[in-house]
């Protein structure tokens, strides 16, 4: 699969873009909470209608079953290191149920940051990926989505790597549904966050509007 680079508006980052928590999710870290597996509808959640829809990253456009959700860790800027766990909302990560080897998607969106593209890839790794749906190189301002545990297609990661070492002046790009990976192993996990805040990846009303209402139970959180 061929992918191209378009240009950027940054770089914002004064450190290697492994090193830099707000791309690298690894940095973070995180851990299973109990909370409930599913999708609800959050108490207080704002329709977007242009907002990432989470169902796309899947071929088949399933609302996956949930193996289990988690709490990120924040992180200290002022000593570079890892703060307490996110309760706000509850859930910050989800796992979600998949084949080893299933082609994941860049959910698609109503944004076009140029060219019929909706996101850039602000960090690429052998197993996780941060996309962006604006064109600056930061999570300051728009939709920012990072999934763990997939094997990044070789050719945009190849990419990737290249225009990194390059100073960043250019990205690689993503349409909507274009494929960017496959599943590690039987879970993949994935955070969506809105100008830097962690959201809650089970809100209907935000991720997952398109597709039925069905008969979920309402999830005991509120967006912030």
């Amino acid at each position: 699969m061929q992918y191209r680079a378009l240009d950027v508006d940054g770089p914002a980052t004064g450190r290697p873009a492994e090193e830099h928590a707000d791309l690298n999710l690894a940095l973070h870290g995180y851990e299973v909470t109990g909370a409930y597996r599913g999708v609800g509808d959050c108490k207080g959640g704002a329709d977007d209608p242009k907002a990432p829809q989470l169902h796309t990253l899947f071929a088949d456009q399933r609302t996956p079953t949930f193996a289990a959700v988690y709490q990120i860790y924040d992180w200290n800027w002022d000593c570079s290191c890892r703060g307490n766990l996110l309760t706000d909302p509850h859930v910050t990560l989800a796992g979600w149920s998949a084949t080893p080897g299933e082609v994941l998607h860049l959910p698609d969106s109503g944004y076009d940051v140029g060219g019929g593209y909706e996101a850039l890839v602000l960090y690429a790794s052998e197993e996780r990926i941060t996309l962006k749906y604006t064109l600056d190189d930061d999570v300051v301002i728009g939709y920012t989505i990072h999934v763990e545990n997939v094997c990044v297609e070789p050719s945009l990661l190849a990419l990737y790597r290249a225009w990194n070492d390059a100073g960043r002046g250019e990205l690689p790009a993503l349409r909507g549904g274009q494929p960017f990976g496959r599943a590690l192993a039987g879970e993949i996990r994935l955070a969506i966050r809105d100008s830097g805040a962690f959201l809650d990846p089970r809100s209907r009303q935000d991720w997952w509007q398109a597709r039925p209402q069905g008969s979920s139970r309402p999830l005991e959180f509120t967006r912030k």
